[in-house]
């Protein structure tokens, strides 16, 4: 690539997952500006502006040079909306390559779209499966890895799916996980985080929770469930659970929201740097969340994850998460156990390094050579 040959890459943010995931990249692109012009685009799918502005501010991400204000929509509508306004970027900017990050309908949407106009793609975070097509992502990342030029994967259960699904090793690149690049990047900044005190909780003395799964809050029977079992929990701690929007719009409807115990602070969601602060320093997170089980297991946190299945194997089979399905019973048994100090030992995962953006541009750069 000579200087004049400046080669364009649109990198696709959707919902706030992806910020943490592109910021590294960017950041590492950024270096290479004789010969890359990085672009932004926000699909806008998470509804929430005022979140979107904290994430891009924590992650010292610039503004996007694309906005498409999607919205919240249902899925086939949220996906169409995005590929009719994502397909208007691709042909006014004609980039060189797409880079979509994780499994939100952003994901796949920009992927198909992008493909379909002869653009090359990179899936970053390719490769997890949870083996349950129930789970929209599920299909998200299935689709996604099926039709991407590079797959660049996180953890080792990656490469075995994609080889069980026989897709050509020459597209595969096992690079680490780019989100611990954000977490390495911003943890010293935590220090100054207030949200400690803003909350009125000491460090060590209260449990994490994230809650926004559909098959967990969609659905009134296991929502109360959940909120027993929150309830049971608080009885030793206090909890912190930053509502999720999705969360808070159901157990409203359902009239529900009101049975949580005063132990349980609830409070609008949290940007990066002061979830992070909250994370690093709880007795224990409780969560349906992907990204969470892997940066709790980089911070040696104890996790339970409240799901059937993950998509993150290597969070339970050297880290800190515990996955005990839907039965909220054994999870209120592992809750005390946790807090009582019968703690898992875990160890950070291969390449897990602060490391994975500067492997993904090396190789982003040698193949549009």
């Amino acid at each position: 690539m000579g200087p004049v040959d400046l080669k364009k890459i649109i990198s696709v943010v959707g919902a706030r997952p992806n910020f943490m995931k592109v910021a590294p990249i960017h950041d590492v692109f950024r270096k290479h500006n004789d010969i890359i012009h990085h672009m932004i685009c926000h699909t806008g799918q998470h509804y929430d502006d005022q979140m979107s502005k904290v994430f891009f501010e924590d992650l010292e991400l610039p503004q996007p040079d694309f906005y498409l204000g999607v919205g919240s929509a249902s899925h086939a509508v949220q996906t169409s909306s995005i590929m009719i306004e994502f397909e208007k970027v691709i042909i006014q900017q004609k980039p060189d390559l797409v880079i979509v990050v994780g499994d939100v309908n952003s994901t796949i949407a920009c992927t198909l779209t992008a493909q379909k106009l002869g653009v090359k793609t990179c899936h970053v975070e390719a490769g997890l499966r949870s083996f349950d097509r129930s789970m929209p992502e599920e299909i998200n990342r299935i689709l996604t890895d099926s039709i991407a030029d590079l797959l660049f994967v996180t953890e080792k259960s990656g490469l075995n799916n994609l080889q069980n699904e026989g897709v050509k090793s020459e597209r595969v690149h096992f690079v680490g996980n780019v989100m611990i690049d954000s977490l390495n990047k911003y943890l010293m900044k935590c220090y100054a985080s207030q949200i400690h005190s803003r909350l009125k909780i000491s460090k060590k003395d209260y449990v994490l929770v994230t809650l926004h799964r559909p098959s967990n809050v969609d659905d009134k029977d296991q929502a109360i469930k959940l909120i027993n079992l929150l309830n049971k929990v608080s009885e030793h701690k206090k909890i912190v659970f930053p509502i999720h929007p999705r969360t808070k719009k159901n157990w409203t409807e359902f009239k529900i929201i009101g049975l949580l115990s005063g132990n349980v602070i609830i409070t609008e969601p949290i940007g990066y740097i002061d979830f992070i602060a909250l994370l690093r320093d709880t007795a224990l997170v409780l969560t349906d969340s992907g990204g969470i089980q892997e940066e709790s297991t980089f911070l040696g946190i104890q996790c339970i994850t409240l799901r059937n299945s993950t998509e993150r194997p290597v969070t339970v089979d050297i880290g800190t998460n515990h996955l005990l399905g839907n039965d909220l019973h054994k999870a209120a048994l592992k809750a005390q156990e946790i807090l009582n100090g019968n703690i898992k030992n875990g160890s950070i995962p291969e390449l897990w390094d602060g490391k994975a953006a500067d492997r993904i541009v090396k190789i982003i750069i040698n193949y549009l050579r």
